[in-house]
This record gives C-alpha cells, sequence and structure tokens, in this order.
C-alpha cells in the first residue's frame, strides 16, 4: 500500500470520526474520550448517555465494494472492543456502571454522508 492511499485511509477515518462525534453529541451524548487506546486495541469514541457509559466503533465506506461498514465489525474486532472497554474501566475504577457498545456506520457514497446509529450493537 502506497504511503498516499495509507494516508487517505487515515484522513477518511479521522473524518468519520469526527462525524460520528458531532451525531453523538446532536443526539444528546456527550464525548468523553476519544481514540482511547489499551494494550493493543483502541476504542474510536467513548461517550455518556444519562448514567450509561457507551464505547462506540465507528466504520466509514467509500463504496459497498467490501460490504456495509457494519458488516466491518467482525465478532473479532467485537472481542478487542469489549478486551479495551473493560481495561478503560479498569483504569478508571468504574464498577457497577450500566455500559453498552453502539456502532456508528457511515456510507460516503453521496455529497451528504448516510449516518446509521446501531445501538446495542453487540
Amino acid at each position: 500500500m502506497s504511503k498516499i492511499s495509507s494516508y487517505n485511509r487515515r484522513m477518511q477515518g479521522k473524518a468519520g470520526e469526527d462525524l460520528a462525534a458531532l451525531y453523538l453529541e446532536q443526539h444528546g451524548l456527550k464525548i468523553v474520550k476519544r481514540n482511547y487506546r489499551f494494550e493493543r486495541g483502541e476504542i474510536d469514541l467513548i461517550a455518556e448517555e444519562g448514567d450509561e457509559l457507551v464505547f462506540v466503533e465507528v466504520k466509514a465506506r467509500r463504496s459497498a465494494v467490501y460490504g456495509t461498514p457494519e458488516e466491518a465489525v467482525t465478532e473479532k474486532k467485537q472481542e478487542q472492543v469489549q478486551a479495551v472497554a473493560e481495561g478503560y474501566l479498569f483504569e478508571h475504577d468504574i464498577t457497577n456502571r450500566p455500559c453498552r457498545f453502539d456502532v456508528i456506520a457511515i456510507e460516503f457514497r453521496n455529497e451528504k454522508p448516510e449516518v446509521r446509529h446501531i445501538r446495542n450493537a453487540f
């Protein structure tokens, strides 16, 4: 893969995360952390909705050639996100707090991106 295509993927990923954060904020969630890393994994967004902590995986695509953004959140990816979430809870000494895992799927195929919010995705 060339440096240019790698750069373009990073820029698309950042644009997707920015759009997802804005979408969540517009729908009443508060972003508490972006790109949280623990060991060898990362969670794109961590938000709060009321007393619930929401771990959000963001997937953005420009085409459906490789499937929908939601389909990219494989079982292996779900396990990784769950493990990183456990690390976040441990590092922040959070116990007995309701948590959920959401997916924000974004398709950049038209001029206006399509954003889908899947609550309790896994």
